[in-house]
């Protein structure tokens, strides 16, 4: 199975680029935020929680976040691998992760990190804003806390991946085609 690990900061281009490489490999998508939102939408407790740490562009909790990843394979049929959109953010939850997969008899293929410098971050986001009606992306304040997190919190993630041979950095600023494909390059390789 493939099971990769798309990461970066926000505004990096996760999403534009997991859309890409689900079509081309006919991946299971994985997005942490996707599972929050639609459980906001549903308007479940969870949802509620998930939202109030995300406004306030804070991680949510570990152990809400495995376990809505852990039924999401589960419940998955036959798949050919996923692709994980914005998760693992912590080294608890990349070790999490593991022994999910594990469980599944698989296991991390490998993580591709989209690097993108701050100014062209907030430059996404605030654009993204413009159209998305998320909240998070229309001031500067929680653009930045977010970037922050980021760099504080999640980026150990990708020195854990790195430590197991498994990290490969991709330069995130381009043509989304050209990015692309330096993403399959990587994924080939696999």
């Amino acid at each position: 199975m493939l099971n990769i690990v798309l990461f970066g900061p926000p505004g990096a281009g996760k999403g534009t680029q997991s859309e890409k490489v689900i079509a081309m490999y006919g991946l299971e998508h994985l997005s942490t935020g996707d599972l929050f939102r639609k459980h906001l939408g549903e308007g479940t407790e969870l949802g509620k929680l998930a939202q109030s740490y995300m406004d306030d562009g804070n991680l949510v909790p570990d152990e809400v976040v495995i376990g809505m990843v852990k039924d999401k394979i589960a419940t998955t049929i036959d798949p050919k691998g996923f692709i994980f959109d914005g998760f693992p953010r912590t080294v608890n939850q990349a070790i999490a992760l593991d022994g999910v997969l594990n469980e599944f008899e698989t296991s991390v293929s490998g993580m591709i990190a989209l690097d993108v410098p701050d100014d062209e971050l907030r430059n996404r986001l605030m654009e993204r804003g413009k159209t998305s009606g998320r909240s998070d992306d229309q001031n500067i304040e929680k653009i930045n806390n977010r970037i922050n997190v980021y760099k504080e919190e999640t980026i150990p993630v990708a020195n854990y991946f790195d430590k197991q041979n498994k990290l490969s950095k991709i330069h995130g600023v381009g043509s989304i085609d050209g990015i692309f494909n330096e993403i399959k390059k990587v994924i080939d390789s696999y």
